[in-house]
């Protein structure tokens, strides 16, 4: 299934990391993110690696497991991997495609470059960044 640039960049519009990079900071990203297919039972991601990449998933489903269980389930318009674009750390979470599953991914490398490039999409990106943790962590983003 191939994307025109202008979907992709429409995808990550509704991604809440992404929201705030503006309509040119998203098709920065759309340009530089692969599709990528993933057959059911593959392992995207496992706990403990370093991996660096984040994807946008555009049909299909996978489950999110850590220590061995299952913790979440995400489908179309969900994503995983925003961590690692920013600190290249390894996996907090291991990611096995449920059927097949198709994603857009961005690797970390240029994600890089992109932020080192255009100082409003990084502030934007840290922001949101920023919100995610304070909610994960019980305090509200104010």
């Amino acid at each position: 299934m191939a994307l025109t640039a202008s979907k992709r960049a429409h995808l990550l519009a509704g991604v809440g990391l992404f929201a705030a990079a503006g309509p040119k900071g998203r098709t920065a990203i759309a340009r530089h993110a692969a599709e990528v297919d993933f057959p059911k039972g593959q392992r995207i991601a496992r706990q403990g690696e370093i991996e660096t990449g984040f994807f946008l998933i555009v049909s299909g489903s996978v489950t999110v497991a850590r220590d061995g269980k299952n913790v979440a389930r995400l489908g179309p318009g969900d994503f995983f991997g925003e961590l690692s674009l920013l600190d290249r750390q390894p996996r907090a979470a291991s990611v096995t495609a449920d059927e097949p599953t198709h994603c857009l991914a961005v690797p970390a490398w240029e994600f890089q470059q992109l932020l080192e490039s255009d100082a409003g999409l990084a502030v934007a990106i840290l922001k949101e960044a920023a919100r995610r943790l304070r909610v994960l962590g019980g305090q509200e983003y104010r």
